[in-house]
């Protein structure tokens, strides 16, 4: 081990090339067979605020992390987001090491307050904001990348929180967003042919305005926040969030994808529910855990319609589609993207509206957990609830997946010895799982799984939880800023090298 970290801390991306035998120039159809399809996106992910750093850098406005992250409490270890990963400066290193690692997409998003840094559809475009992302994307394709590019992970310009209460009010932000996305099209579109509107609308709506936990943090708890309706919020916020999407994806559709070519469409987040037994009422517990972590955006979107459960359980509290909204809501994405990464068993009885009043547990019947425990509280390994997620996506929107995020956090990997943390022995082994059951939910059950982005490239701000979780197949030193490949980085690139079909390979 000491010989690999010695020769890594010196040159991390030289070490790269060592790591992987070439797969052999002749394959059997049988080999062939046992493969992902040659045209199977894969690659990894990272968000704006959470890597850039730079926040009052060449004209960027605030977003409502800016200063949200820096109250006291807000994130676990005091810290914020003005440093990050430093990528906005270091940005030519990290496409150097996915260059290294050989992948051929990278899912990052747009900061949209330095892109237009008060946000409204009436402010000023900021040059320097169109350039940076011009210039890393042309950057991505020389070195062979293709870039998935996100509208909108959580980083609301904070001067559309001021002026008219953000995703709260549907008449504003619809036409902000989609002025927003406008501008992206046309500056970037002609480049960029894989669009995601929204991350993962349900951590928007329930952690900040419902539970209060993240940016703008309202909630009805007057400990955590001064404002906010919990019991209401949360549901005006989604509708709107839907709405917004639907407009943008109805633009791109309208003026722009005939001659951009690109496809388009929202990421939702939601893991695999399952019942703690096999009574009934826990069987139906599952499924209304399922309504509401997924069927929430996923049904009107789809579908069009909400899901007749979260009717029953808010009542007048779910806001109402127009006839109007609903033909622009209904089919406002050309595939479904899926952000999962653990698996929840499900008993009945629950208080919680945002997990359908269903309880979660980790524990099963007979005392066992469910699977290796994660940094975070709400994260266990169980690969075969990936595999089920896939077919019950599969089989209720009948529409391509994209796994745009996937991963784990490795139980107190932030205070371990570096070398220590690079052996990231549960992250690999959570990964060996999750590939081994989306290559079998492909190749066995016939599910149509065209990208999969583990989470996270590097380790990063992590949100509430500050730098104390580490997502990252990239350990980062946030000291020096160094970037160093963890076990699971070696691992994925290797994986995916030997299970998706090269394509040009002869057949023996």
């Amino acid at each position: 081990m000491l010989w690999w970290f010695k020769r890594l801390h010196h040159s991390p991306n030289a070490c790269l090339t060592t790591l992987y035998n070439l797969a052999p120039d002749f394959m059997t159809s049988a080999e062939v067979a046992n493969k992902l399809p040659k045209d199977f996106i894969w690659g990894f992910a990272t968000a704006s605020f959470q890597i850039e750093g730079s926040t009052n850098v060449d004209g960027r406005g605030k977003s409502i992390w800016d200063d949200f992250s820096k109250q006291p409490g807000k994130t676990k270890d005091g810290r914020d987001g003005d440093v990050a990963t430093d990528s906005y400066r270091l940005w030519k290193e990290d496409i150097a090491l996915l260059a290294q690692y050989g992948v051929k997409y990278y899912r990052f998003s747009l900061s949209w307050s330095r892109i237009i840094p008060l946000g409204g559809r009436n402010d000023p475009v900021n040059p320097k904001g169109i350039a940076f992302y011009s210039d890393f994307i042309d950057a991505l394709l020389e070195h062979g990348i293709i870039p998935f590019v996100t509208l909108y992970h959580w980083d609301l310009p904070q001067g559309l929180h001021d002026r008219y209460s953000g995703w709260l009010n549907k008449d504003e932000i619809v036409q902000d967003y989609v002025r927003y996305a406008e501008v992206c099209f046309r500056a970037f579109g002609d480049r960029v042919k894989h669009w995601l509107t929204v991350n993962e609308p349900w951590c928007v709506s329930i952690l900040g305005y419902g539970r209060g936990v993240f940016a703008p943090g309202r909630s009805s708890d007057r400990e955590r926040s001064s404002e906010g309706d919990s019991s209401t919020e949360p549901w005006i916020v989604g509708h709107n969030v839907i709405l917004s999407h639907a407009h943008a994806v109805r633009l791109y559709r309208e003026q722009f994808k005939v001659t951009q070519g690109g496809q388009i469409g929202i990421t939702l987040n939601g893991d695999w529910a399952m019942p703690y037994d096999d009574s009934p009422q826990n069987v139906e517990a599952a499924q209304h855990a399922l309504d509401v972590a997924i069927g929430w955006f996923a049904d009107p979107i789809y579908l069009g319609h909400y899901p007749e459960y979260m009717k029953q359980m808010l009542q007048e509290r779910l806001p109402e589609f127009t006839p109007e909204e609903l033909k622009v809501v209904k089919g406002s994405s050309d595939f479904y993207g899926m952000n999962t990464y653990t698996t929840n068993l499900c008993r009945d009885g629950g208080d919680d509206e945002f997990q359908g009043l269903v309880e979660y547990t980790f524990i099963r019947p007979d005392g066992t957990q469910l699977g290796t425990q994660a940094h975070c509280a709400w994260l266990q390994d169980y690969p075969r609830g990936f595999r089920d997620l896939l077919n019950y996506i599969w089989k209720r929107y009948k529409l391509p997946i994209y796994v745009t995020e996937n991963g784990f956090a490795v139980k107190d990997e932030n205070s371990k010895p570096i070398e220590e943390a690079l052996q990231d022995s549960d992250r690999v082994n959570y990964f060996k799982g999750t590939t081994a059951s989306l290559k079998a939910a492909v190749l066995e059950d016939g599910v149509d799984v065209r990208a999969y982005f583990p989470w996270s490239f590097l380790d990063n701000f992590e949100w509430a939880d500050g730098y104390s979780t580490r997502f990252g197949v990239t350990y980062v030193n946030y000291e020096t800023q160094q970037r160093y490949p963890k076990e699971s980085a070696k691992f994925l690139v290797k994986w995916f090298g030997d299970n998706i079909d090269a394509g040009d390979r002869k057949l023996q």
